[in-house]
């Protein structure tokens, strides 16, 4: 036995492993391993856990803020400053890139504990046998070819291959995403299927409803089906968001222009107006610290965090700030289909009898909804539907299930979600109480397809059977219809159940027959003839009725909405007509998604809008075809299954109530109410974050660029710069920073949800925004020249033009705040009296500007004097002017846009 390798690459062969096979190449045998030979191969192979993923400290992560080009203008600025001996400058400068750091590095997303929690799902015990003796031991220490025993209620402890099996279901949900329980078996597969269909294999981490198991141990740690998800989150780079890559870009332009500015001015400077070395240098790095925006990531962050606190009131928890304004941007929506465009709640929609159709109302598991004829809206009078009355009664009876209400309302199922379905059904009918005696029964398996319970009902002794239809048609030669027993009617009821399969319901059947005897056994015997069938329930996992109207409102805004599901077919296009995702509807499965190459699924991902019987792989790839689109793609889901795709995804959602732990730690927004519509809601809201960070940055750079154009001309004119490098800091960090906050709290405009995404590779300048820029920038230059040759000519000193220069930009810049609230229309609108931050940084930028030119210690610090309330009028003269030069060229713009 030393020189077993075991099969640790692939759980995929296994399930067309007859067990006798399988106990051969695992060389092991139904008495289990010897403990050495256990231990030898858990030295071979390694522990029954999944791998941890190094985090990088602290300190590293700390730095890494400190990695922008912008920033490394400041740094080389403070250096030149300290070897000039200007110590104030260098502390202010240094302290405004320490601080940006800080902000970014506390509102990054903390230590990634997606691979933590994965490794809690895992099972932390096993029952097992080893040389004939059943033990319980850690499941860490499981290994390839050990026996374990299942029982109700056990988390499956690795992958096993299945045999001595006794009527087992296991929940699969968190890796198929199929809301049903699966009923297992232990014969081999004939035929290749898909991870939800290899019905004689168990998965780590899943979870054992009913029955009992004997299973050969397959894979442990990574060779697992959970360890496959494992590594797929692992290897998933992180995607950086359309914003962070317009922003980086932006910061590279500005560099190379500053480079290249600061270059040619040192020429012009040194050579041709023989400035002082020492002199030209603080102008170059005035310069220098002027054209840096340096307010902007901090800016940024404040909006995004903002974003963040009003979608957590609106029921959406954002995890990664980007991710705010990654929302506006999305265009295509990928979701799973159980638990988040559906109840993940099995519900009775349709009752079929001998006679009539009858249409069940109600959602999920609350017991209230009528049930009337097909196509009626009166109530039924039971008396005339005495065939209904008994097929209800039997699914009631023969049925092991029960429903329960919790504190807070909410009804749930105790045992299989079908039969759960079936028993909200039975209150549904508020039939008559009757008096039953439960005795024997026959147990559901999928070896046969039914279950049986005999018993007594008010007296007399009958049996009813639930299963699949085509086993109780084989087992009936009579029907129950309106006037009692009469001859089965197979045409009738095929034909009627091809239209109750085609809106993808599934169905379930009831029989019965009387009994006469005293007896209370049951054996398949007794079922196999004889039997009188009642009908056919058509039961599914209902759409959400606000997931209906918030994929319309995706659509509106051109957003895809595409579901992707381990579903089958059949029932996910059906839900997807429901939920109203287009017309002429087709699922392309999982197997063909295999078949398709990654260049081939470009063009398939992009054309259906349904992807079926799916598993991990499948959607992680669709989810790189669609991105390969440049398309910015959301992915939703609640299983473990959906993890690999959600953090791949440009934006990751989890279900908050429903989710795991891992899918909410991998995601990057968790909808606390696991409503789909929140998602619509967000997209709204990610849209306005965008837009206002567009006018932040509109309203930041023109005075950067002022503030450059100034100590540009001076230079080129070889006279003296009118602001010294810490009244430059001042404007940026201090004023431009507070006024730009009250852009975040802008409404967003009309028709925000009726306009298609935007390019997400779109820079944030685009042309008009450059323009914008320049006239602007222009303009507050001018306007700051203006209040210099005005100083000069009243033949004021150095300190006192460059505090009247200072103060007349922050007031035109207080006034260009306006402006920006709108980007193409009059910015005097009703919504002013809506933005209460206009007002409240109206009142901090006073106070501040008072602080710079009032306190003698900032005024020693920035090099101030105190002006006149004549100063204060002229510069507010001056910012009125300005807003009104802009709203007249964006009067101009709008017309000559209306005419061309």
């Amino acid at each position: 036995m030393g020189s077993l390798q075991p099969h640790q690459h692939s759980t995929g062969l296994w399930y067309r492993k007859s067990v006798d096979q399988t106990l051969a190449e695992l060389q092991t045998g139904t008495r289990g391993l010897t403990p050495d030979e256990a231990q030898a191969r858990l030295l071979r192979v390694g522990a029954n856990a999944l791998p941890a993923k190094a985090v990088d400290p602290a300190w590293l992560r700390f730095a890494r803020h400190f990695h922008d080009v912008l920033i490394y203008i400041l740094l080389a600025a403070a250096l030149a400053t300290a070897l000039m001996g200007h110590w104030t400058d260098t502390l202010v400068i240094l302290a405004v890139a320490v601080i940006n750091a800080a902000i970014g590095f506390f509102q990054e997303n903390k230590a990634e504990r997606s691979l933590a929690a994965l490794r809690g799902m895992l099972s932390s015990s096993a029952h097992v046998i080893r040389d004939g003796a059943k033990l319980e031991i850690d499941a860490a220490e499981l290994v390839p070819g050990d026996i374990i025993v299942l029982r109700p209620g056990d988390k499956i402890p690795a992958d096993v291959r299945l045999f001595e099996v006794h009527h087992l279901q296991v929940e699969e949900s968190m890796l198929t995403g199929e809301s049903l329980t699966v009923a297992k078996h232990a014969e081999a597969l004939d035929h290749e299927a898909q991870l939800a269909d290899r019905t004689n294999l168990g998965y780590s981490g899943t979870s054992v409803s009913a029955g009992n198991a004997k299973g050969v141990v397959i894979g442990t740690g990574a060779a697992t089906e959970l360890g496959k998800i494992n590594r797929m989150i692992a290897t998933v780079d992180e995607t950086e968001t359309p914003l962070l890559r317009q922003i980086a870009q932006l910061g590279k332009r500005i560099f190379q222009l500053i480079i290249g500015m600061m270059l040619a001015l040192f020429v012009i400077g040194f050579f041709w107006h023989d400035y002082p070395f020492g002199e030209l240098l603080l102008s170059l790095i005035s310069l220098a610290v002027a054209s840096v925006p340096e307010g902007l990531p901090a800016i940024v962050s404040i909006i995004l965090s903002l974003g963040v606190q009003r979608m957590a009131r609106n029921k959406a928890i954002i995890r990664k700030l980007p991710t705010v304004e990654t929302l506006g941007a999305m265009s295509v929506i990928c979701s799973d289909k159980t638990g988040t465009l559906t109840m993940n709640e099995m519900t009775a929609k349709q009752v079929l009898t001998a006679s009539a159709s009858y249409a069940v109302e109600g959602q999920s598991y609350e017991p209230k909804g009528r049930i009337t004829l097909a196509g009626a809206t009166e109530p039924l009078d039971w008396a005339a539907h005495g065939n209904l009355a008994a097929f209800i009664r039997a699914v009631d009876i023969c049925n092991d299930s029960s429903l329960q209400r919790d504190d807070s309302g909410r009804w749930s199922v105790v045992g299989g979600p079908t039969e759960g379905a079936l028993k909200v059904l039975a209150r549904k009918a508020e039939l008559a109480e009757i008096e039953v005696r439960r005795l024997g029964k026959i147990p559901f398996d999928s070896a046969y397809k039914y279950m049986a319970r005999r018993c007594d009902v008010d007296g007399e002794p009958l049996i009813y059977l639930k299963g699949a239809p085509d086993v109780l048609l084989r087992m009936c030669e009579q029907q129950f219809g309106s006037a009692g027993v009469e001859p089965l009617d197979r045409a009738y009821w095929e034909r009627e159940m091809s239209h109750i399969a085609s809106q993808g319901l599934r169905m379930l059947a009831a029989a019965y027959k009387p009994v006469p005897g005293a007896g209370g056994d049951i054996d398949h015997p007794d079922v196999q003839q004889g039997m009188v069938f009642l009908g056919v329930a058509g039961l599914m996992d209902p759409p959400r009725p606000e997931a209906i109207e918030a994929i319309a409102m995706c659509r509106q805004a051109g957003i895809q909405v595409k579901m992707i599901t381990g579903d089958h077919p059949d029932t996910a296009v059906a839900i997807a007509g429901m939920l109203g995702m287009g017309n002429d509807l087709r699922a392309m499965t999982g197997q063909e998604l295999e078949a398709t190459d990654d260049e081939a699924l470009k063009a398939v991902a992009m054309q259906y809008s349904v992807f079926a019987r799916t598993s991990p792989e499948h959607k992680l790839r669709l989810v790189r075809a669609l991105q390969a689109n440049e398309q910015v793609v959301g992915m939703t889901g609640d299983g473990v299954n959906d993890a690999p795709a959600l953090k791949q995804a440009d934006v990751g959602i989890a279900m908050g109530i429903k989710g795991t732990e891992v899918t909410k730690e991998a995601a990057d927004m968790v909808l606390t109410d696991d409503n789909f519509s929140t998602i619509a809601n967000a997209v709204r809201e990610g849209r306005r974050v965008y837009d206002n960070l567009k006018k932040t940055v509109l309203f930041v750079l023109p005075t950067n660029l002022a503030q450059g154009l100034i100590i540009v001309m001076a230079i080129l004119a070889g006279a003296v710069v009118p602001l010294s490098p810490l009244q430059i800091l001042w404007m940026n960090m201090a004023t431009s920073t507070t006024l730009s906050f009250a852009l975040a709290f802008e409404p967003g405009e009309a028709g925000m949800m009726r306009r298609a995404p935007r390019n997400a590779h779109e820079s944030i300048l685009n042309g008009f925004a450059v323009w914008r820029v320049f006239f602007v920038g222009g303009l507050l230059a001018a306007a700051a020249f203006l209040v210099e040759a005005w100083m000069l000519g009243q033949g004021q000193d150095t300190d006192h033009i460059r505090t009247m220069v200072l103060h007349t930009l922050v007031t035109a810049q207080w006034a260009y705040l306006f402006n920006c609230r709108l980007q193409e229309r009059f910015s005097l609108n009703a919504a002013l009296l809506r933005n209460g931050a206009l007002l409240t940084v109206t009142l901090a930028l006073v106070l501040l500007q008072c602080l710079v030119l009032y306190v003698p210690f900032m005024q020693t610090a920035f090099h101030t004097v105190p002006l006149s309330f004549g100063n204060w009028l002229a510069a507010l003269g001056i910012g009125v002017l300005v807003f009104f030069v802009v709203e007249l060229e964006k009067l101009v713009i709008r017309r000559w846009r209306a005419r061309h």
